[in-house]
Parts: C-alpha cells; structure tokens; sequence
C-alpha cells in the first residue's frame, strides 16, 4: 500500500492553492467561450481566436496542477508505471502550453501597457525554453539520467508556474497601491516573477535533486 507522508499532502495542498487563481480562473474563461455565463473581464483577443486559448488554459491547467503529483517520492517509487504513464500525458501538455503561449505571444496585438518589447521577448524565450527542456527531460530518462530529467522538468515547471507568482505579487501590489500595474512595471513584475521561480527550482535541484534516487 503507497502511503503518501503528510508532507507530501503538504506540498499538494501548497500547488492547489498557489495555482488557484491562474489556473481555475482560465477554466472560467473556457466555460465562457463555449456560451457560458461570463464571469472573467471580458477578453476581445480571446473571443476573436478562441482555439489557442482553450489549449493554452487545458494543457496549463494539466501541466501544473496534475503535474504536481510528479513530485512526490511515494507514487514514484511504489508506482514507476504509473508515473511513467502520468509523465507522457504531462510532457506533452507542457509542450502544448508552452507553443500556444508563444503562438498567443506573437500572434496576438497586445497594448503597450500589457506587453512591451521586454516582456514580448521573455515570452518568445521562455516559451521556447519550455519545450526544450521538457524535450531534453524526455531524452535524459531514456538513458536513465534521472537526476537531469527531474532537474530539466523542475526548470519547465517553474516556467509554467510563472502565472502563480504573477498573480500573487499583483495582488499583493494592489492591495499596497490601491492600483492595477500596467506598463513597464508590470513588466517588470511578470519577469521578476519567473526569476523568482527559476531561483526557487534551482535551490531544489542544488539541495534535493543532486542526491542520488531510484532509476524510475
């Protein structure tokens, strides 16, 4: 019997309330675009192309809080099957969120006060980044390199995470301020906020991940 340590609930419960916002949030918007009621802001580029949308926000939505159950040492070790399984369908959500992210990128006119060029240029790299280290995860465990599969998976995951962070320092900034950043600083906010998830996964990949694990 796999028995999950109170720990790792912790950490689970730590994902579901840290994705909240972004990730159910997003389900609204699909829920909306399909003829429900509407409860987000109303979004013109959404409505006007829906498709890479709805991708963007299902395959986020699998990605980061399915995905979340990757990390727990418990299922992993007591159900490689099944973690092996749940990985293929997590891998390739990444990779579809992270193309529709950079399709959304560049396709979609943004105002100024929502993306300038810096933030415009962080997406492109970043949602490239995305695929590539998911695509890089996938080669190191098919020669059994676990230590540089769950490093590169962490890196993507801090990417897809990037929304969390960013809605927690805007609301935190709103409450401060009374008002919604716009323009460079919110810039600003977005990048500094996967920096801080970057920082973040490489203090766990230097402090967890360096030690050796179970072939999985």
């Amino acid at each position: 019997m796999t028995v999950v340590t109170r720990r790792e609930w912790a950490l689970l419960a730590f994902i579901l309330v840290y994705s909240f916002i972004p990730t159910f949030g997003g389900l609204f918007r699909v829920v909306e675009l399909f003829g429900g009621p509407s409860i987000a802001p109303p979004n013109p580029r959404a409505v006007a192309a829906p498709l890479p949308v709805v991708l963007h926000i299902l395959s986020s939505f699998l990605f980061c809080i399915v995905g979340g159950l990757q990390f727990l040492p418990s299922l992993r070790h007591h159900h490689p099957a099944l973690h092996r399984a749940v990985g293929r369908v997590i891998a390739s959500a990444g990779c579809v969120s992270g193309l529709t992210g950079l399709w959304m990128t560049h396709a979609y006119a943004l105002p100024t006060e929502l993306q300038g060029e810096w933030l415009y240029r962080t997406r492109i790299i970043l949602s490239l980044s995305m695929v590539g280290l998911i695509a890089w995860a996938f080669l190191a465990i098919r020669v059994r390199n676990v230590t540089g599969h769950r490093a590169a998976m962490l890196r993507a995951y801090a990417i897809a995470q990037g929304a969390s962070t960013q809605t927690v320092l805007g609301i935190c900034w709103m409450i401060a301020s009374g008002t919604e950043l716009l323009g460079p600083v919110r810039d600003g906010m977005m990048i500094f906020s996967w920096a801080i998830n970057f920082l973040a996964a490489e203090i766990v990949i230097g402090k967890v991940f360096a030690s050796p694990s179970p072939q999985t």
